[in-house]
């Protein structure tokens, strides 16, 4: 069908990664991505990181597209805002409307931003380029003090970098009573705040933000249990909000991202695929249930199999591909220490053992479920990092769970 078009709806390493792989699938009709960001699309983990800590200019962000891709029809800075899936149209905010004949959904997640109270001036997130250049130049701001409220990937991310810039009061603030408690467990959420304490990194744990005070901009956070954190800066770290809006009124399941079946396809349709973490897909290598995933591995995994589910449909290609089964990855540096994981911990936190090393040092964890390991994670150095890669084959063979 070298007259049909493909459009992708969002232009960052997800949308990328799914004109690539339908070309690869053996696509050879148009393909047209569209998204709100002026950008070419770039590597977002090094913002909370390298970018942040003034190390890593954007142009070593931006991702080298490959020669397949080389006639894809790019439509930056206009965002998906409508779409009505019967009719195969999709409206942008610029007034246009798009027809396609398969349509991928890219569009990814926007930062959560908390409904307290008190002014905005002085309030960050970090998600885009400009973000983490914004945040940037307040952090260099003489004698700043920082409050970053959520104690998750990015904000311990955040903490641990502007220590590293030297500013001079950093406080992480979360309801919960340790961080990243949630995606870790108990052992190493306990190891990873030992770490962040001993290089300066103060800690409000078990409580939440009630508001802000000052006038036009922040001066302080004030909490839940009574305390006011002076705060030059604030950095919300509260999670992400799938961009789903413009899906409305298509009888789709969008409670959280977009639900898809075990081939990436969007409620029933065969036409219409999710790709990156907009995406909550089944894991075929597990139970089964829906989750979506925020990880940088997800957008090409997931990117793969789509653009074959999509292309064998439009192709008129008789069968299916097997369902989706990834072995989610990811990695957070934090101060000078690395967490490495392989699997899936969040299903095995009731069982949880030490497989290497100690806590107080270098130390590779196990994740199980039902006696069998479900995922590994490190925390330390290159060696430790390199032992958690050595279970990835074990993960990789091991047999689907049962829901």
């Amino acid at each position: 069908m070298p007259s049909a078009r493909v459009l992708v709806a969002g232009a960052s390493m997800a949308g990328l990664r799914a004109a690539e792989q339908l070309r690869a699938a053996g696509w050879s009709g148009t393909i047209t991505v569209v998204g709100d960001e002026p950008h070419m699309p770039y590597n977002r983990p090094p913002l909370s990181k390298e970018v942040l800590a003034g190390k890593a200019p954007f142009a070593s962000l931006a991702f080298r597209p490959k020669a397949s891709v080389a006639d894809v029809d790019w439509r930056l800075g206009v965002k998906a805002v409508g779409a009505r899936l019967a009719e195969r149209t999709v409206s942008l905010d610029d007034g246009s409307t798009l027809s396609y004949d398969g349509l991928v959904v890219a569009t990814g997640m926007r930062p959560r931003r908390l409904s307290c109270p008190g002014p905005v001036q002085g309030r960050h997130t970090v998600r885009t380029l400009t973000d983490a250049q914004g945040l940037r130049a307040a952090l260099t701001r003489p004698a700043a003090r920082v409050v970053v409220v959520g104690a998750g990937f990015i904000g311990c991310e955040v903490a641990a970098t502007a220590v590293g810039l030297g500013v001079r009061e950093v406080t992480v603030v979360d309801p919960l009573p340790l961080p990243m408690v949630g995606p870790l467990g108990e052992l190493l959420a306990r190891a990873l705040l030992k770490r962040h304490e001993a290089r300066g990194v103060r800690f409000a744990l078990g409580t939440g933000v009630a508001g802000f005070t000052g006038e036009d901009r922040v001066t302080g956070v004030a909490l839940a249990d009574g305390t006011v954190l002076p705060a030059d800066v604030v950095v919300e770290s509260v999670g992400s909000v799938a961009n789903t809006e413009w899906l409305d009124g298509n009888g789709l399941d969008l409670s959280d991202g977009v639900l898809t079946d075990e081939l990436l396809r969007v409620g029933g349709r065969p036409e219409v695929v999710a790709v990156g973490d907009v995406a909550r897909f089944p894991n075929a290598r597990y139970d089964g249930v829906p989750r979506r995933v925020e990880h940088w591995s997800i957008p090409t995994d997931t990117a793969k199999h789509a653009a074959r589910a999509l292309v064998a449909h439009l192709a008129g290609a008789e069968g299916e591909p097997a369902a989706f089964a990834p072995l989610p990855t990811f990695w957070s540096d934090q101060h000078e220490f690395r967490l490495q994981s392989f699997g899936a911990p969040l299903l095995g936190r009731d069982d949880v053992r030490v497989l290497d090393g100690d806590p107080d040092g270098d130390v590779l964890v196990g994740y199980h479920h039902g006696g069998r390991l479900v995922g590994v994670v490190a925390l330390g150095g290159q060696a430790v990092a390199a032992s958690a890669a050595r279970y990835r084959a074990e993960l990789l063979k091991q047999p689907a769970l049962t829901a």
